[in-house]
Formats: C-alpha cells, structure tokens, sequence
C-alpha cells in the first residue's frame, strides 16, 4: 500500500510540533513525519505506555532527553525510545518517526 505525500493527515502536537501521519492502516507500525521548531512538550516531558519509537532525524539539529540523560542530534542520527521511557524534543529539525505497534494519541501522555 502507497500513502502519497498529499494523503499524510497533518496534526498539532503543540504550534512547535507540527505531525504528518502516513496512514497504512496496520496497526502494527505506522510512521510519520514532524517539523519541530521549539520544544515539545512545552515542559515536563511525554511518555508512550505502549509505542516504541525509532526515530531519524532528516534535517537540522536539536537535542532530545530521555529520562535523566539528553543527547545533541543532527542529521542522519537515529534513536530509539522504549515503552514508558520519558522524553522531550528541542531544537530546529525535521524527524521521521516509525512506531510499533501503531502510534495512538490515548496511549501518548504528558508528564512532569
């Protein structure tokens, strides 16, 4: 199955966390694409209870923090996020996110 660039559905995260999902309709992996010009979430951090998240960055720079560490990214690095790990995401970078099983907005909280 294709999902053309033109298909991707276009959601809000936050105004700093623009998300284009390519909806496979598997709902064992799905992948999208975010445009991150800032920090997210605001404060605090995020946590998926269910998704693991292998994540590349595309283009840009920034960093994410992942429980009490934080690592500098640029393009062409990738990380993988566990199931109840908590994050943040900053920096100016364009990320493509592959998430098994499919990513669920209830499953995504945030936290302090």
């Amino acid at each position: 199955m294709i999902v053309k660039k033109s298909e991707s559905k276009k959601r809000e995260n936050s105004p700093k966390c623009i998300v284009y999902e390519y909806e496979h309709k598997d709902k064992d992996v799905n992948i999208v694409i975010v445009e991150l010009s800032g920090r997210y979430p605001d404060k605090g951090k995020v946590v998926n209870k269910i998704c693991k998240e292998i994540v590349l960055v595309i283009e840009g720079k920034g960093k994410v923090g992942i429980e009490d560490k934080e690592f500098l990214l640029v393009e062409g690095d990738s990380i993988l996020i566990k199931p109840n790990q908590k994050f943040f995401w900053e920096g100016e970078m364009k990320l493509a996110m592959v998430c098994h099983p499919s990513f669920d907005p209830n499953q995504h909280i945030e936290c302090g």
